[in-house]
């Protein structure tokens, strides 16, 4: 597993009354002072030592630059006089008023924002190649190379290139997937079939490895649990189909025939082949599954509809026993609605089975490597009142531990504690705060699309995230979830879904290649037609009276998209590592 180590700290001494006053009140900046004074004698021998990446990471003058930054996901908006983004603010000098998808596509949004002119400071879209075409974002090359430490840190001259434009630019930085020191990872942030605990717990905690034995049991769960705890209907499937995220009910065949996730295609290793999952026996089966299931009524009627929106709200209910996604997708903002209802405690809470077509096969759900995806991340518009400070906080958010600690753990004797050995970790109470949508908007502040690590920090003690440290991710579970892992001899998600630990290829994942995709090409317009028709069939293969007529009516409709074509060029790409 690639492992990213930063031995250069902080990018400058951090001084204890740079902070003092921050925040909205006498308690906050009382805080304030307090997690500056923890932090500064640390930061101070890292200046002191030569460890600079870069110049006076405070505010300059006490200028506070406002920006703007959008994201074509959806999200929540902190409120204007967040607390923390206060405290960011004054000590380095930057406030972002984030915006996030609503109402549109991603491609849709980008678009009106081309056709307006105007740009927001920052930009994170999923069609980033939209706005390379209408110079929309600034050139981020010679910025990179004026911090070589993050240049250095953050990826390697390789992965570098992989963002590297046909004009021989480089326009964003993708934030995520990043680790510091040693993986602390917790959490299957990949896609999966997820299960509640408490279907697994009323079974006796069975062994489910394929995708029949997994809807059986949803099957024989709800004819015996019709209802939840108030009466409330359970519902034991549901799909998510719209718009992008329609990989929740589109990919799964490559993962169920043992594949990881590349995303758009299989690469066949052995023979250094692309190979199209959509036309597989595993995906064929996988459909004919579901299909049984939604004909047996185990399927949610309105799935093929639900918008994003619905379909969290419909799993934040605690109704949904089991589903396919990215825990990303979901997982944030339902399990701390579970958390505040008290739901986890009825054993609501999700965990993910590494399922397979087949008994005796191995799973590659879980992702191991590093995964930097190309195809999108943080870019300046050219629009932006101040690219050389915007670019600056960029590195900052990778390269500064303690501005780190504030987005994801917040306020030392606030949010955290640190114990008698420097270990960070949360009361019942801060974990019930930190999981509450309305302190989330008024204290918390996580600048989510901007640099960040997993792993171990600086201090080699502590994980950069709280979900990540051991001993703050068992306290924190609820007992159902607690039971479940204990009664399959697991610690946490990864441990519980079992996938095969390996090396993925350079070229993974080819999905950063295929999301850059135009129409410029055949295989472009090949890729563009192919993902309307699956939008289109996939939903009516699921629903049809006869599976075998529906699956006929959409390979013939899927044939004529020449997949060919995509393959070919997918293929061309892969060749460049042979």
């Amino acid at each position: 597993m690639k492992k990213k180590l930063i031995t250069l700290l902080l990018a400058s001494a951090l001084t204890v009354s740079a902070l003092a006053g921050c925040g909205g009140g006498s308690d906050s900046g009382a805080a304030s002072d307090t997690a500056a004074a923890d932090s500064g004698s640390d930061a101070a021998d890292a200046a002191d030592a030569g460890e600079s990446d870069s110049a006076d990471t405070s505010a300059s003058n006490g200028e506070v630059t406002d920006f703007t930054m959008f994201i074509t996901m959806p999200g929540s908006e902190i409120n204007s006089d967040n607390e923390i983004a206060q405290m960011i603010a004054d000590r380095w000098g930057v406030k972002i008023k984030e915006t996030w998808l609503t109402g549109q596509t991603a491609a849709e949004a980008t678009g009106t924002l081309i056709a307006s002119g105007e740009y927001p400071d920052y930009i994170d879209s999923d069609d980033m190649a939209q706005l390379v075409d209408a110079g929309a974002l600034v050139p981020l090359d010679d910025y990179i190379d004026q911090y070589p430490e993050f240049k250095e840190t953050w990826f390697t001259p390789e992965e570098w290139e992989k963002f590297r434009q046909p004009d021989g630019h480089i326009y964003w930085i993708n934030p995520f997937g990043n680790t510091m020191g040693e993986s602390t990872a917790t959490t299957h942030n990949d896609e999966a079939f997820w299960i509640q605990v408490r279907v697994l717990e009323w079974a006796g905690y069975p062994e489910i490895n394929t995708l029949d034995e997994y809807f059986k049991l949803l099957e024989d769960y709800v004819a015996a649990n019709p209802t939840m705890e108030d009466g409330t209907p359970n519902i034991p499937y549901t799909i998510l189909c719209e718009d992008w995220r329609y990989f929740c009910i589109e990919n799964a065949g490559q993962f169920l025939a043992g594949y990881p996730n590349d995303g758009s295609v299989i690469v066949n290793k052995e023979t250094m082949t692309i190979e199209d999952y959509n036309t597989s026996e595993d995906t064929k089966k996988y459909f004919q599954e579901l299909n049984a299931a939604y004909n047996k009524g185990l399927i949610d009627t309105e799935f093929a509809t639900q918008t994003y929106d619905e379909y969290i709200a419909k799993l934040s209910t605690g109704r949904v026993l089991g589903m396919c996604d990215q825990w990303w997708d979901f997982a944030y903002t339902v399990n701390d609605v579970f958390k505040q209802q008290g739901l986890d405690e009825q054993g609501c809470n999700y965990v993910p089975l590494g399922l397979t077509t087949e008994e005796g096969m191995v799973n590659r759900w879980h992702t191991y490597d590093d995964t930097v995806n190309q195809a999108s991340g943080v870019a300046i518009t050219v629009d932006c009142k101040d690219p050389d400070k915007a670019f600056k906080f960029i590195v900052d958010c990778a390269m500064d531990q303690e501005l780190h600690d504030l987005r994801f753990w917040g306020v030392k004797d606030v949010d955290y504690n640190v114990d008698d050995d420097g270990l960070y970790y949360r009361t019942d109470e801060q974990r019930m705060e930190c999981a509450d949508t309305s302190y989330q908007a008024s204290h918390l502040c996580q600048y989510s699309y901007m640099p960040q690590w997993g792993g171990t920090s600086r201090d080699g003690k502590n994980a950069n995230k709280p979900e990540e440290q051991t001993s703050e991710f068992q306290n924190g579970m609820a007992t159902p979830l607690k039971n479940c892992f204990d009664a399959y001899g697991a610690r946490n998600y990864v441990d519980m879904i079992g996938s095969v630990v390996e090396t993925n290829g350079p070229w993974f994942p080819m999905y950063s290649y295929s999301n850059n995709f135009t129409t410029d090409t055949p295989g472009g317009v090949a890729w563009a037609k192919m993902g309307e028709i699956k939008h289109e069939y996939l939903p009516k293969v699921v629903m049809g009276a006869d599976f075998d007529t529906a699956w006929e009516d959409y390979m013939a409709q899927y044939e004529s998209c020449k997949p060919e074509d995509f393959i070919g060029e997918m293929q061309a790409i892969l060749d460049t590592f042979k």
